[in-house]
């Protein structure tokens, strides 16, 4: 009788231990997945926070470089002469500007013709003068040269300038050189064309002041023609208020060129006109 007592006991014993057992291992499984949720969140958030800070310094670094950029502009034809004192221009200045202008436009061959002898050119102004005492030095012989100029329509002396401002300025300085001869305002601004062919036509004119935009337009009118032409005068030297000389604008440098190419150029090697650089 006694083993069955026994062995109901220990069944007793057992059946409390074992259910305890039962309980507390989904409590476990509770605690690790919560933990295992909690450190997958904790990984999502990190990989996130890791996503976000490059995309921020990406979008830094394209400001910066930027600002580099935008730091690190050409320097304009202002900034360079602002720092550099001006120079005299000279005849290898207009020989480079022409062979540059016209070496994609101009065969070998051609191009070689557009070069021009030292005879060609009077004296250039080295910046210690002005209009009057540049042209006296250059044309000793006005009085005669004056004189014998009879041919309406034409000029005997051209000054070419970059705007019709620089143009009267020119011409105010004229009046010590000039004597009884005859100027004309050779620009656009508020006169016609129609009203600088009449006054071409209607005297004797000695000296054109003018830009090259009008000069070529009164020369394709047929109201100014270079037959007399002697000497060609660019106002090389003179800058604007950017600092800017006559070649350094481009559409009156492209004006300027069509000017050279519309004969006198031509003439220059004939040696029936000579340019001076003031």
């Amino acid at each position: 009788m006694g083993n069955p007592s026994e062995a109901e006991e220990e069944t007793q014993e057992k059946q409390p231990t074992e259910k305890p057992n039962t309980q507390t291992k989904p409590e476990k499984r509770k605690r690790l997945t919560e933990k295992t949720v909690k450190a997958k969140k904790k990984k999502k958030n990190s990989k996130q926070n890791e996503c976000v800070i490059p995309q921020k310094s990406e979008k830094e670094d394209e400001k910066s470089t930027k600002l580099k950029k935008k730091r690190k502009k050409k320097k304009t034809i202002t900034d360079v002469l602002s720092s550099s004192e001006p120079k005299p221009g000279c005849p290898a200045d207009l020989q480079s500007l022409v062979t540059q202008y016209f070496s994609d436009k101009r065969s070998v061959i051609e191009q070689e013709e557009l070069k021009l002898s030292d005879s060609c050119f009077l004296s250039s102004n080295d910046l210690s003068h002005t209009l009057s005492s540049y042209l006296k030095q250059v044309c000793p012989k006005w009085a005669k040269l004056q004189k014998q100029h009879t041919e309406k329509g034409s000029v005997v002396l051209l000054i070419v300038c970059s705007s019709a401002l620089r143009t009267i300025e020119l011409i105010k300085q004229l009046t010590a050189f000039k004597g009884g001869a005859k100027a004309i305002k050779l620009f656009a601004k508020h006169i016609k064309i129609e009203e600088q062919v009449k006054q071409l036509q209607k005297g004797v004119t000695h000296i054109g002041v003018g830009t090259p935009g009008r000069i070529n337009a009164l020369i394709e009118k047929e109201g100014l023609n270079l037959r007399a032409l002697r000497h060609l005068v660019l106002d090389w030297n003179w800058r604007d208020q950017k600092l800017r000389r006559m070649v350094d604008i481009p559409e009156v440098k492209l004006d300027f060129m069509k000017l050279l190419e519309s004969g006198t150029l031509k003439a220059c090697k004939e040696d029936k006109v000579k340019i001076g650089l003031f």
